[in-house]
């Protein structure tokens, strides 16, 4: 998990094995700064029970895996940054 990455990365060679397909490429900032391309696409994400879609970053050799914002709120979960533990998220309806 990391709490600063807006979408999930996932090795390309498994989501290509699973059948998915990118749909368009992005440039994306890492760290340090150095920005890279990579190729973006939608995924069924499944953690603990909760299920929900979110687009993800197809990985390319030497990438990290991770989860990101964009799928932990897809799955109704919010990270605790103290505990490193993943919540349920409150829902609010304003």
């Amino acid at each position: 998990m990391d709490s600063g990455a807006v979408y999930s990365v996932v090795p390309g060679a498994i989501l290509r094995k699973l059948g998915l397909r990118p749909y368009r490429t992005e440039t994306f900032t890492l760290a340090d700064g150095t920005k890279v391309k990579r190729k973006v696409g939608d995924a069924y994400f499944e953690i603990n029970g909760s299920r929900g879609p979110a687009p993800v970053i197809f990985g390319e050799k030497g990438d990290e895996s991770l989860l990101g914002v964009t799928t932990l709120e897809s799955l109704g979960l919010v990270l605790d940054p103290f505990k490193r533990a993943l919540r349920p998220m409150r829902f609010l309806l304003a």
